[in-house]
């Protein structure tokens, strides 16, 4: 089996990436970021009970310069973490500045350092609004500054299966392939129980609701966003 890299935040769309990487023949090794953010315990307990889940290479780098740089209600304790608008398309505060290059640029490390052949990110269309950083055209732009930075004989594809996809999409998806989403969390607030109003608590929330399936973890609110 080839080796993929799975950037694993501790979120649903991040344990569907591992999931779909070995659906397509890779052997996953697991990637974690703790930038400062919130919740980031949680997230790490999360992707670590992931990886020991699928027998996967957990690795954790820990660092607080994007926390330094500020200008995100993700890591800025002076920043409140805004309710959930679901049909805002404007860039909101969660965003971190250019985090996912920041993280891609580690993931390049590690796999080009462990002879990997892939990487693996979940962001999902939903995402293209509010994020640019999760954008096609991101993705492609940083395919080519993988191929050009890299040693001449590495070769790493980035990919990105679910950027087409729905947020509803990659939840039937993960409970086709049996993903454990009981050990993966999404709130931006809280780290027990998930706020239940933030973006990604409401997004995950709505996603299991269209799929007709209820979300296995514990909240303080459970809104109706179908």
């Amino acid at each position: 089996m080839s080796r993929a890299v799975v950037l694993v935040s501790g979120g649903m769309d991040s344990a569907t990436a591992v999931y779909e990487a070995m659906k397509r023949g890779h052997e996953p090794l697991c990637l974690h970021t703790s930038y400062g953010q919130a919740t980031e315990a949680k997230e790490y307990e999360c992707a670590r009970r992931l990886a020991e889940t699928v027998d996967a290479g957990l690795c954790r780098v820990e660092t607080d310069h994007l926390a330094k740089l500020g200008d995100s209600s993700l890591t800025d304790d002076d920043m409140a973490v805004p309710d959930a608008d679901l049909a805002d398309e404007e860039v909101p505060d969660t965003y971190v500045p250019f985090r996912n290059a920041n993280l891609l640029a580690m993931a390049v490390s590690f796999a080009e350092a462990n002879d990997a052949s892939a990487i693996f990110i979940g962001a999902h269309s939903e995402d293209f609004s509010g994020y640019p950083d999760c954008r096609p055209a991101f993705f492609e732009a940083f395919q080519r500054v993988v191929d050009v930075g890299t040693k001449p004989e590495t070769e790493i594809t980035l990919q990105a299966p679910f950027v087409e996809w729905s947020k509803t999409d990659i939840a039937e998806r993960g409970l086709e392939l049996g993903v454990p989403y009981e050990h993966t969390w999404s709130c931006y607030r809280s780290e027990a129980p998930a706020c239940g109003t933030c973006d990604a608590c409401a997004y995950r929330l709505q996603a299991f609701q269209r799929a007709g399936a209820t979300d296995p973890i514990e909240y303080a609110e459970r809104p109706d966003y179908t």
